[in-house]
């Protein structure tokens, strides 16, 4: 607990009126000085009494690279409180709002504040400081909750073009096969999923024209395809961005897809929990090279050189360049 700069000045003021006292006698001590404790007494006893404020942190829900999240913080006091609450925002995010604010605190309260997701990777907002005074703000007293919430951030996913997806998939050798798997359900259809699958006719039907989307029972399994990757000093962010998007594109194409990479590797599965997992994966590699017997094993090898990213198939390049179009939807997982 402290003073603030109002604080002290009004303890200068005090200060002063005593020694004015001596020359034009206590009345003056009392017209100016007695008001002057008062409120500063005051201030002392209700920031004194103030209890340490609850601060519970929501989950910041994962993103890719360029969008904002929101970040709340649910603060709850026993007794109504001025305070500034001010958050960290760690390095790979950047505040798109300001995360400080001047609010009196009462009961249960929640503080949010928007965050651009700048760079992949695993990155923290906090630590919270929360600086409560009294009402006049002479007084404070500083809070501060340790607890950080962890934000992952996916590389970008490019969008490509319908005759790159279809090169790549015949390169890797791969072949339709809905014909063979068992139905199981029809479903809302979301950004990214592969048109044929859309049940036209259920569509038709239905009078806000939504479409809807055959699922198939994943215990059928299918065909399983292994992406590797890996890249130079320097060019993880490219690799990144190039591994995120062909495995977005074989994932969309209805395929089980594994991931190795030099620091890790996913096993081939299908599914919008598994792209969560590849895209987690993706979003904290680091440079570094395969050993050949994991290229020669893989289906695709995505390599980032310093003449750039290349993907081979079948013994055959595609420039990554080439095969994606340069925008990035930001798919929806």
């Amino acid at each position: 607990m402290r003073l603030t700069r109002r604080g002290w000045a009004v303890v200068a003021t005090a200060g002063g009126a005593v020694a004015l006292s001596w020359r034009f006698g206590p009345r003056a001590l009392n017209a100016v000085v007695v008001p002057l404790v008062i409120v500063l007494l005051a201030g002392l006893v209700t920031v004194g009494r103030a209890d340490r404020p609850r601060v519970t942190r929501q989950l910041v829900a994962e993103g890719f690279v360029g969008e904002h999240r929101t970040v709340a913080v649910t603060i709850e006091t026993d007794s109504p409180l001025a305070a500034t609450v001010s958050d960290a925002v760690g390095e790979g995010l950047s505040a798109a709002t300001r995360p400080v604010a001047a609010i009196t605190l009462e009961g249960e309260q929640t503080v949010t504040y928007d965050i651009e997701l700048a760079h992949r990777g695993r990155h923290r907002v906090g630590p919270l400081e929360i600086v409560v005074s009294d009402v006049v703000g002479l007084v404070e007293r500083r809070f501060e909750f340790t607890d950080r919430r962890p934000v992952l951030v996916y590389p970008q996913v490019h969008e490509v073009g319908r005759g790159a997806a279809d090169e790549l998939q015949a390169l890797v050798g791969i072949t339709e096969h809905r014909e063979h798997e068992t139905f199981d359900h029809l479903r809302d259809y979301h950004r990214g999923d592969p048109l044929r699958d859309v049940h036209w006719k259920s569509a038709a039907k239905r009078p806000d024209g939504d479409l809807l989307v055959r699922e198939y029972d994943e215990s059928e399994g299918s065909t399983a395809v292994t992406v590797a990757a890996e890249c130079v000093a320097g060019r993880d962010d490219e690799l990144a961005t190039a591994a995120a998007t062909v495995v977005t594109v074989l994932l969309e194409r209805g395929l089980s897809v594994g991931l190795v990479v030099p620091d890790g590797n996913v096993p081939p599965e299908a599914g919008r929990e598994h792209h969560r997992a590849l895209l987690g994966l993706l979003a904290v590699v680091d440079a570094g090279e395969l050993d050949e017997r994991t290229r020669r094993a893989a289906d695709v090898v995505v390599r980032t050189d310093t003449d750039g990213t290349t993907i081979v198939a079948d013994n055959r390049e595609l420039p990554f360049d080439e095969f994606a179009s340069g925008d990035h939807p930001g798919v929806t997982i």
